[in-house]
Formats: C-alpha cells, structure tokens, sequence
C-alpha cells in the first residue's frame, strides 16, 4: 500500500519501508511519529480513503542537507559577499502505510504496558478518578450569566476627565486683568 503525505510544504509518495529526507521534524533517533496530514492513499491501481489511513514513520536521524553557496556581487561597485547555508532535515523511515484500526491497538498495547507500577502510583491515579467534578457554568444567553458577567466588569466611575490644559504667561497676564 502506498500513501501520498504532506509534511514541511512538500508532498512525498511512500510506502513501507522506504527512506525519506524531510524539514525538521520534533523527536530523536529512534522515536516513532506519525505523518498525519495524508493526502491520497492505495494500493496498486485502486485508491482508499485517505481519511482512514495512517503513516506512522521512525525517525532515523537528524542531520543537514548539502551546502548551499549564496554569493552576492554588484558589478563596478567592488561589492561581493560569499554565505553559505545548510537545511536541517529529518530522516525518516516508513514503518507502515494502512488503516487507523490497526493504530489504536498499537496505543491499547502501550497503556496495557504503562500500568502503575507501584501501588501508591496506583492510588494516586484512583483519587484523580473520583475527584469532584467541577460546577458547571452557566448556560450562554441565560439571565444568571448576564449577572455574572455584569458582577464581574470593572464599574465606570462618572465622565472621563478633561486633561488639564497648560495655560501660557500671556494667558494668565490677561486673566488678571
């Protein structure tokens, strides 16, 4: 089965097994991720729902990609600059192109695995299940929520001031006579 997927603006046809080099992806060697944005799906000629698959890849690396020289010049005006510039990238490996029944199993299998190891992990966990649920808020449109949101805003205190305005000494000569 092969897949067609969408990751740092490019597209990549894949299939499993296969080797890949795409942007900078978050994880390290040997961390498993899933390549969530698939665009087209199938196997041989007949295509399925992209919607329903899942490609789910190990990263093999993280490494740069070839140097790329960028050199600047103005012609007459003694103007040159020489930088070079090397991508990051991740190197992937396919481990497998199909339907997303097969991916909650593989996540059923790991919480069976990460089950409390000690019994005071245990308790821990059973106190959060039975912690009281917090109050509901009000529905939205209701009288109680007009009140509350009124309660909650900051009260307006009378007209905003005017600034006072400097008056010149030949203002405040005039004002005296």
């Amino acid at each position: 089965m092969f897949a067609v997927v969408r990751t740092g603006g490019k597209q990549y046809r894949v299939a499993a097994g296969d080797k890949i080099a795409v942007e900078k992806l978050a994880g390290e060697a040997g961390d498993t991720i899933t390549l969530g944005d698939v665009l087209l799906a199938g196997e041989g000629d007949t295509l399925s729902d992209a919607g329903k698959v899942t490609v789910s890849a190990e990263i093999i690396a993280q490494a740069k990609s070839e140097k790329v020289v960028v050199f600047k010049k103005r012609r007459r005006h003694n103007y040159r600059r020489k930088a070079g510039h090397r991508q990051q990238m991740t190197l992937l490996r396919i481990t497998s192109v199909g339907d997303s029944k097969a991916a909650p199993k593989k996540a059923a299998e790991k919480k069976a695995d990460t089950a409390p190891a000690t019994k005071q992990d245990a308790d821990t966990k059973a106190s959060e299940k039975t912690a009281p649920a917090k109050k509901a808020a009000p529905k939205k449109g209701t009288a109680s929520e007009a009140a509350a949101t009124k309660s909650e805003a900051p009260k307006k205190t009378g007209a905003a001031k005017k600034p006072a305005t400097k008056k010149t000494a030949a203002k405040k000569a005039d004002e005296t006579k």
